[in-house]
């Protein structure tokens, strides 16, 4: 009896198991949400171009860097970008402006610091991967000091330290955007990065040093 009441519970089980099986499976299914509808499409299809561009224009500018004057000289004011091209700058603010100058080294000093802090956590957080490590035909012409590319630290940098420089001799602002041109070809002609991170990293700049340098200039 034992025996027969447990192949029966058993059955039960079974039978129970099966019935629900059944019920799961008349379900209807669901369909799977669109990601994002019509405009996420869009906006994909949009990214896609934008960022098949930006590579296009990198392999463009990485041309010039093929022969030995274009390949040093973007290696040479790449480098310089790393900090060398700032003493320079306050040096040749002194010879021409005298003390006169002290108060615009200042802005650009403080304005230099607060975006060599921020831009590494916005390089971390967007994490955009640099050219050379998405297309084999761009070549690296240099050591790189992070990984991420969006937005450009160098033209961050420097437009942030232009801009007081600017506000206070506006003649100066030819100049200034001649050698911000100049450091952002050699940023794209070493496969570090593409056009828009040079563009975002200049917006991104004057946007978060033009009020401190109006404050600083004007204290």
């Amino acid at each position: 009896m034992p025996r027969m009441t447990e192949k029966a519970s058993t059955a039960d089980r079974l039978d129970a198991d099966g019935a629900k099986g059944e019920r799961v499976a008349e379900a209807p299914a669901r369909p799977l949400p669109r990601q994002g509808g019509r405009g996420g499409r869009i906006w994909a299809v949009s990214k896609q171009r934008l960022s098949s561009a930006d590579l296009g224009a990198v392999r463009f500018f990485s041309r010039s860097a093929r022969w030995r004057v274009g390949r040093t000289s973007a290696v040479l004011i790449s480098r310089l970008g790393n900090g060398w091209i700032y003493p320079i700058l306050a040096l040749m603010i002194v010879e021409h402006f005298g003390s006169k100058g002290g108060r615009v080294i200042l802005a650009a000093g403080l304005n230099a610091g607060l975006l060599h802090c921020l831009y590494p956590l916005i390089k971390r957080m967007i994490g955009r991967p640099r050219p050379f490590r998405m297309d084999a035909r761009v070549l690296s012409l240099s050591g790189v000091l992070d990984e991420h590319s969006f937005p450009s630290g160098h033209a961050m940098t420097l437009c942030g330290v232009l801009v007081p420089i600017v506000l206070a001799w506006p003649d100066c602002l030819p100049a200034a955007l001649a050698l911000l041109l100049l450091m952002g070809w050699a940023r794209i002609a070493t496969g570090h990065h593409y056009p828009s991170d040079i563009c975002a990293g200049a917006a991104f700049g004057f946007i978060l040093s033009y009020p401190l340098s109006v404050w600083a200039l004007a204290v």
